[in-house]
């Protein structure tokens, strides 16, 4: 289950995707997750999943790597489902039980908050499967880089840069050393999967101890080899310097008709067709 984890993974291939520059793709994937709590309707709902498909199809990542990433919220989604599911309210009602009632607009919602969640974790995965972790670095720093005409320290944007990116790159690295301290606690005798709640939050405490440590070996690790290499951040030289070129052209015109679609929904569509309103 752990490794199952997407988010922070680099997946390499030879796509248009992997190709645009950095800095546009933190900003769209921004700018996508914005539209997709700003939109009210399945029509828009439809749309940014039209968007996410061909995003992902031009990516040339496995499907499965993607689907692979939802099992970390199997259970986030269930209970959002449920949630909004039972305690949504509505009309048309098919099932009460205490507090509890079951209606046709509940599961309307409860159908369009678990599609909103799964685009919204497709989407963040997709960004850092193809961008490597240097690109994303420099897209960040640059990002950021206006913040020094604002009197903020220009050493520390790239450290806050540097900083976002390791810690998003150690999550599959912490998961997958979570995931070999349970295999060998395991081998031991001792059970994650057994007993009531209190009992499986008790079992975890001997997990969080060794995970601590080992990462902060690595952190120690990766601070002597970034000083023993002079890294300081600031008036460093790039190999690849980025560049916005016709791809990133075309990305961004084919985002400006999305956000048009999304707004448009937002002011047209969710007022004079309410029975389209997802939320």
């Amino acid at each position: 289950m752990l490794r199952d984890i997407t988010i922070g993974q680099y997946y390499p291939a030879d796509s248009f995707v992997h190709k645009l520059d950095p800095r546009f793709k933190i900003l769209a994937v921004l700018a996508y997750i914005i539209a997709a709590f700003f939109v009210k309707t399945y029509i828009g709902l439809f749309v940014l999943l039209a968007f996410l498909t061909v995003a992902v199809a031009a990516s040339r990542i496995p499907l499965k790597v993607l689907l692979r990433g939802l099992k970390a919220i199997y259970v986030l989604l269930g209970i959002t489902f449920v949630f909004n599911a039972l305690l949504s309210g509505g009309q048309t009602e098919y099932f009460r039980l205490w507090i509890f009632r079951l209606t046709r607009e509940g599961l309307v919602r409860a159908v369009f908050m678990a599609l909103r969640l799964i685009m919204l974790i497709t989407g963040a995965s997709l960004l850092t499967l193809t961008t490597a972790p240097i690109a994303l670095t420099d897209g960040m720093e640059r990002l950021l880089s206006p913040f020094a005409k604002l009197h903020f320290p220009a050493h520390e944007v790239h450290e806050l840069a540097m900083m976002m990116t390791i810690a998003l790159r150690f999550i599959p690295t912490l998961m997958e050393e979570a995931d070999r301290i349970i295999k060998a606690q395991s081998a031991r005798g001792a059970s994650f999967d057994e007993g009531g709640l209190i009992k499986r939050a008790k079992s975890v405490i001997p997990l969080l101890v060794p995970l601590f440590v080992s990462a902060f070996r690595r952190a120690e690790e990766l601070a002597m080899a970034m000083e023993v290499r002079c890294y300081h951040g600031e008036g460093r030289t790039r190999l690849h310097v980025l560049r916005f070129t016709r791809r990133d052209a075309i990305g961004l015109a084919a985002f400006a008709l999305l956000i048009a679609a999304v707004a448009f929904d937002s002011a047209y569509i969710s007022v004079h067709m309410p029975y389209l309103l997802g939320i």
